[in-house]
């Protein structure tokens, strides 16, 4: 069942969200993207006439409730947003008369899920010395439970929705284990978990080549298994950030003060190996931008990527490298991009990602399908105004990683079965 294919009208409909958005000292949100784009599925089941439920979680509160992750922070921008007074359940587990009250094109958004420890499965509150029996107890008692948490909030509704992209990997009650509560006429995608599906899939599985990666990041260990499964599907894998020097550490190089997995030199030989077994052209740092200090005051030099003298450390890639990675990425027609080539925070070291997302967006211009994603590949796009110029920035974080490494996403699959 799809979103446009279902009729919400006198129906209640449980929607999982992602509104886990940031909030300053005053709780006040400073980036309402996560908000703005579960918009078009709920007013959609509004416009309706739907009875609309808004579930999510914020933060990892360890209590409840905790004041400082309540989603009453963020209600009046909701119903800002929303065009209607939502009304708001102190408790979501104790929400069956907010529930019973709402008429047709009315909404009421739950207090934070993880407020209880059965919405993620995990135990709260077991002592640092705990033995490994006493966890095994503890979280039995919680997935026990958690089967009662999951019937309430399916309880509340007669069909459901899941929009959270970015929560999709967690096997957890809001996510994937309530979706067992609707046959498959009553549980579906929102459209914002529609696109992201659709685009993992295209970038994955319908590859039009050149197929180009391009991956940044500071460690090789955290991006290991994505390497991997990249290595089985692209044509060329450009590799920059902090993980760079790792590499030029293993080939013999020297690096300074950068960023360098000591302990992961043969994991970098061995990816180098696999990429030749498999045909890939793997594309590294030539040159690097380094600093004296991790400072964008600090005094710079460019240098080769493997000739980095003593106390320097390498924050982004040099004019060699920057031409080599657009020359890549101007002929793909297949572009994924996760993580920055540089500290693109600071003014002094964006140019790298600069001409990476330049390049992205010259690709795109020209047909190739394009795919931003990753917490700071998007904040670089939207840094650079750019997000609009390549085919689809993702918001999954997490969840798009792992549809990258290969995995199967519990939130995805629960509603597809």
């Amino acid at each position: 069942m799809t979103l446009d294919q279902f009729n919400f009208a006198g129906k209640k409909a449980f929607v999982r969200v992602d509104f886990n958005v940031p909030l300053n000292e005053s709780f006040e949100i400073t980036d309402d993207t996560r908000i703005r784009a579960a918009l078009p599925t709920l007013k959609k089941i509004l416009a309706d006439g739907g009875r609309l439920i808004i579930a999510s979680h914020m933060g990892r509160p360890k209590k409840n409730p905790d004041p400082k992750y309540s989603l009453k922070h963020i209600l009046p921008h909701v119903s800002e947003c929303l065009g209607v007074d939502v009304k708001f359940a102190d408790d979501c587990q104790k929400a069956q008369d907010a529930v019973a009250a709402l008429k047709d094109g009315e909404a009421l958004l739950l207090e934070n899920l993880r407020f209880y420890a059965e919405e993620e499965g995990k135990p709260r509150g077991l002592a640092e010395d705990a033995s490994d029996e006493e966890k095994k107890a503890a979280k039995k008692v919680v997935k026990e439970s958690q089967k009662a948490f999951t019937k309430v909030l399916a309880d509340y509704a007669d069909c459901y929705v899941n929009d959270a992209f970015g929560t999709a990997h967690r096997a957890h009650a809001s996510t994937a284990l309530i979706a067992d509560y609707f046959d498959t006429d009553h549980k579906m995608f929102g459209y914002l978990m529609e696109k992201e599906v659709r685009a993992v899939d295209k970038v994955m599985n319908d590859i039009h080549r050149p197929f180009v990666a391009i991956m940044g990041g500071s460690k090789v260990s955290t991006k290991i298994e994505i390497i991997e499964n990249l290595l089985g599907k692209v044509d060329t894998l450009i590799l920059g950030g902090g993980m760079t020097y790792t590499f030029m550490k293993a080939m013999g190089g020297t690096v300074g003060n950068s960023i360098c997995e000591e302990d992961k030199l043969d994991l970098a030989l061995d990816i180098m190996r696999q990429a030749e077994e498999k045909g890939v052209k793997l594309v590294l740092p030539i040159d690097s931008k380094v600093a004296d200090a991790f400072d964008n005051d600090a005094n710079t030099q460019f240098c080769l990527s493997k000739e980095i003298p003593d106390g320097w450390e390498g924050l982004d890639i040099g004019p060699k490298s920057m031409e080599a990675f657009a020359d890549a990425i101007r002929g793909a027609k297949t572009i994924l991009w996760n993580g920055p080539t540089g500290v693109f925070e600071m003014e002094n070291f964006m140019a790298g990602s600069r001409a990476v997302a330049d390049a992205i967006v010259e690709a795109t211009a020209k047909g190739a399908f394009s795919l931003v994603g990753g917490g700071d590949s998007v904040a670089c796009i939207n840094k650079f105004g750019l997000a609009d110029k390549v085919s689809y920035v993702s918001t999954g974080g997490g969840a798009l990683l792992e549809a990258i490494e290969g995995k199967v996403l519990p939130g995805i699959a629960a509603i597809q079965k």
